[in-house]
């Protein structure tokens, strides 16, 4: 870690981190002794900084081309390491390419090379088919959350784009799942390997279950959410219309949530995972996408509205709860007849849940929309100002804010949101008119 290691540890100073824990060190030690690594290692954990402090070492700060091309099964992924890489502050340019908005911005940002490109299997392929960068000089080589690339079908796309990189030099693999072979298209061969997880159920876990009257679970869950009240909740089903049934149900009855999974654009699960992070709800409806790899904040309660039909998935989702040494409750929502699965072997607590459901308190805070991103020269700094001087808000009254290329979202307290649009209505922000609503 000497080249460039002055740059990593002022990047840790401004992200408050004094200390790595025991796989970031192991990790950053193995890299620097071995070529291929493979990291095994739980949602959580801090996978993303374990790989990018060892790959920023070998940047070279002279070199106008691609040095490292970090890969991600989901856009979600890709733009939360671009986000930990920006964070570092280490000068070096970075861009995130994923489908989903168009290819034409990400060819111009292409043609002034950045030092690392982090993107998805797809959109990188599509990229080397356009020729809209030189590969040739790729020294670094980062399969992240392989064992989700795999799982999503990204075998053709991963093979094209490693093929083509002729002079890699190092290879980091990492998953959250044991691995009986890699396949021989990684290119990685005889790696050192690392493991950090376990297929044990978390310490802090508690299971507990619940059983409806009939088959259809939605009564008995609507009573259960209201039952445990405010607290930050992930309900995982096993199909995406599930979820959206489910959600028409929730708004029907009144209850604020969202949804997550791969049928819904990425600005919709952009936004619902924005919303989720902020409080403005504190309940997310989604798929597997959600059990790995998403910076989301501890969650009190995991609920399993479908149980999945391996064990390695049931740890996943439960994995987002209970993490490192807290403590957590996992709860399986049970048809009349619907048994436990074969892999649930420890004890589960049965709960009755009340017959009269009252809905949760609404949510301290709501997220406003502004129509100006990044890409416009909007900073966090300007939104502040205008919210506090203009709109007349205290400090405490601002939560969490989201900059993002062509929009931003802010959190705010619920009480104040509607004074703070009439004040602020009618300002400009970068000498454009503000475009501005509560968030959808």
């Amino acid at each position: 870690m000497q080249k460039n290691s002055k740059v990593v540890r002022e990047g840790l100073r401004k992200m408050g981190i004094s200390e790595l824990n025991e796989m970031q060190q192991a990790t950053i030690d193995a890299c620097v002794k071995n070529d291929d690594v493979v990291l095994l290692a739980p949602t959580g954990s801090g996978k993303t900084l374990a790989f990018l402090l060892p790959l920023i070492a070998t940047l070279d700060p002279n070199a106008v081309t691609v040095q490292a091309i970090i890969l991600a099964p989901s856009r979600e992924l890709a733009l939360q390491i671009e986000s930990v890489l920006k964070n570092l502050g280490t000068g070096f340019k970075v861009n995130c390419c994923y489908g989903g908005h168009p290819i034409k911005t990400e060819i111009n940002n292409l043609q002034h090379p950045p030092a690392v490109l982090i993107g998805t299997p797809g959109r990188v392929a599509d990229h080397l088919r356009r020729k809209s960068f030189n590969p040739s000089k790729v020294r670094t080589l980062v399969l992240d959350e392989f064992d989700k690339a795999l799982e999503l079908g990204f075998h053709i796309e991963m093979k094209e784009i490693i093929w083509q990189l002729k002079r890699v030099k190092q290879r980091i693999l990492t998953s959250a799942t044991h691995m009986d072979e890699i396949p021989a298209f990684t290119g990685v061969r005889a790696p050192f390997k690392l493991s950090f997880i376990s297929e044990e159920i978390p310490q802090g876990l508690t299971l507990k279950a619940i059983r409806s009257e009939g088959r259809d679970k939605l009564e008995a869950f609507f009573r259960l959410v209201c039952q445990l009240g405010n607290e930050p909740m992930l309900v995982f089903v096993n199909h995406r219309d599930s979820a959206d049934r489910i959600s028409g149900h929730l708004h029907e009855m009144g209850l604020a949530h969202d949804v997550f999974h791969g049928g819904m654009k990425q600005e919709e699960r952009e936004r619902s995972l924005i919303k989720f992070r902020n409080g403005s709800h504190h309940l997310l409806i989604t798929t597997d996408l959600a059990s790995r790899g998403l910076d989301i904040p501890e969650i009190k309660y995991v609920i399993h509205y479908h149980l999945p039909s391996k064990e390695e998935a049931f740890i996943h989702r439960n994995g987002r709860t209970a993490r490192m040494n807290a403590e957590g409750t996992a709860y399986l929502v049970l048809g009349e007849d619907e048994p436990l699965p074969s892999y649930i072997t420890g004890e589960v607590a049965f709960e009755a849940v009340e017959e009269q459901a009252e809905l949760p308190q609404t949510p301290e805070w709501v997220t406003v929309y502004i129509g100006s991103g990044k890409k416009d020269k909007v900073n966090k700094v300007d939104i502040v100002g205008l919210f506090l001087k203009k709109g007349k808000l205290q400090k405490d009254d601002l939560g969490l804010i989201d900059v993002l290329d062509y929009s931003s979202f802010v959190a705010v307290r619920r009480n104040k949101v509607k004074k703070l649009l009439q004040l602020i209505s009618k300002e400009k922000i970068k000498n454009k008119k503000l475009k501005i609503a509560v968030s959808k």
